[in-house]
């Protein structure tokens, strides 16, 4: 199977509009590592993404008939504008279903690159259905975004790069995965030429079908993706790609958000550029890698697979690079309400900088502060912050972790009405969609009293919700049934200690 993939791809036709994308020595991540890190620039090519090498190959490879019926995709991201361009280059009609609730900037970007964009449906699923039904009724020829075997080797080239531009020896290439069309192709290559180097997927850890495939032996439908890297949110891996994975991938690692956020300012650092959260993934897991192997003096490649990013999703990410490299502990304090008791606080946190104090006072004669402080991983690791305040009397409670804190508490600390009462607290995941709160707002009924509500969204497709109901303890049941119909992603937050203490 590998030879018949490596044939493919030697022979893929993706030169006459993707470019042959450098491999860039990282310099300042190599030193903090101790490896040699190389990345390889695919957010250099002309639509920012590795995905015009597969989209270009599948339809070169059409036959007359095919490219006169003309080519159909569901996209919202990098695989649009790949088949886009590539249409265009070859003279084809190209028809690209996007959701409504596409940014415009993306729906943009194809229609430069000449395809015709149709948005249907509130999300991708709705899109993939409508792509499919114009297949079936205007005999358009579908191009799938990975699980193809002519996008596969498409991918497979960016592979054949890397071994022609570093011929020495190479312990393991580090590949974003998403449906798998790039880390199969990656695979298949390096396995069959070199396979002394290792393929080391790298997902998100609330996206990770392809390694829940590998531990499974078979593939799974993850019942939900997170969708902060975009780019690979898929549910299913591949079936073609799979095949290619399951015997020659030899492990895939996670990283979280804070990680990528953190990676994608490890990239800037060294480069320059601004790459997309699914493009940092393969940095992130560089990092992962070699604190957990302790592996040193190694070359190292992570592919860095695009840049098509939201400009106004990067406060987030700045706001989570800290966390994500541990330079930065936020962390909850409780001081006396009394005068000089915010001085002494900041004489124990000594010469560390305080990037963030919010303060609230509480009846029992107690403030409780939520602070960020500098921190750094080696030189001054957050624990060691903790417990310099422990040790000086300040009862602290370290948050740099806790989902809840971080999305919302250090944007709204207040306090607590004593005329509420009954309080149920919950996180949710609204779709970024026009009438996701008025649906979340029918289908609860008007039975419960919202004594709180806090809503942020970062150019991504979903928003971060807190909301407080007031719940009977006779009604608690039924609230979550309630809930579940709904279907929005929710967690119960009422025990977080971050709540209690600052809004509770």
């Amino acid at each position: 199977m590998l030879e018949q993939y490596v044939k493919k791809t030697l022979n893929a036709r993706v030169y006459d509009v993707a470019h042959e994308t450098p491999l860039h020595h990282a310099p300042q991540l190599s030193e903090r590592l101790g490896n040699k890190v190389l990345l390889k620039r695919e957010d250099l090519q002309p639509v920012f993404s590795f995905k015009i090498r597969g989209a270009y190959n599948k339809i070169a490879q059409l036959t007359a008939e095919e490219r006169a019926r003309g080519v159909v995709t569901a996209s919202a991201g990098n695989h649009a504008q790949g088949v886009a361009l590539a249409a265009k280059f070859l003279g084809i009609k190209a028809t690209i279903v996007m959701p409504k609730t596409t940014p415009e900037i993306k729906v943009k970007a194809v229609r430069a690159r000449g395809g015709r964009v149709v948005l249907h449906g509130d999300a991708f699923p709705e899109s993939l259905a409508h792509s499919l039904k114009l297949v079936a009724e205007k005999g358009l020829v579908y191009i799938h975004p990975y699980d193809d075997p002519e996008v596969i080797a498409g991918q497979g080239t960016v592979a054949m790069e890397i071994l022609r531009q570093h011929q020495g020896p190479l312990h393991a290439v580090f590949v974003p995965c998403g449906g798998g069309g790039l880390i199969a192709g990656v695979a298949a290559y390096i396995k069959y030429v070199r396979p002394e180097i290792k393929i080391i997927g790298v997902e998100p850890t609330d996206s990770n079908c392809l390694q829940q495939a590998m531990a499974a032996g078979e593939r799974v439908v993850l019942p939900q993706v997170g969708l902060f890297a975009d780019g690979v949110a898929v549910t299913q891996i591949g079936e073609h790609t799979f095949d290619i994975c399951r015997h020659h991938v030899d492990e895939v690692i996670t990283v979280n958000t804070d990680e990528i956020c953190a990676a994608m300012k490890d990239i800037y650092d060294d480069t320059r550029s601004i790459t997309e959260p699914a493009g940092a993934l393969a940095v992130a897991g560089i990092k992962k890698y070699v604190e957990r192997t302790g592996v040193v003096d190694q070359h190292l490649v992570a592919i860095d697979s695009g840049a098509n990013v939201n400009f106004d999703r990067l406060r987030h990410v700045a706001e989570r690079a800290e966390l994500g490299e541990q330079r930065e502990a936020i962390i909850a304090v409780s001081i006396p309400e009394q005068p000089g008791s915010f001085k002494k606080f900041c004489e124990a946190i000594g010469k560390r900088p305080i990037t963030e104090f919010n303060y609230r006072y509480h009846t029992d004669g107690i403030a409780h502060i939520f602070v960020g402080v500098q921190t750094h991983p080696e030189l001054d690791p957050r624990a060691a912050l903790v417990d310099s305040l422990r040790e000086q009397g300040f009862p602290v409670l370290d948050l740099t972790d806790n989902e809840l804190a971080k999305l919302h508490i250090r944007h709204m600390v207040g306090g607590h009405s004593e005329a509420v009462g009954s309080e149920r607290v919950y996180r949710f995941e609204f779709p970024e969609h026009p009438g996701a709160l008025f649906n979340f707002l029918n289908k609860l009924g008007g039975h419960w009293n919202i004594s709180m509500f806090h809503y942020r969204n970062h150019a991504a497709a979903v928003g971060r919700v807190l909301a407080a109901l007031q719940v009977p303890a006779n009604e608690e049941l039924l609230i979550e049934e309630t809930l579940d119909r709904i279907g929005y992603p929710y967690w119960d937050e009422t025990d977080n200690p971050a709540y209690q203490l600052f809004l509770g």
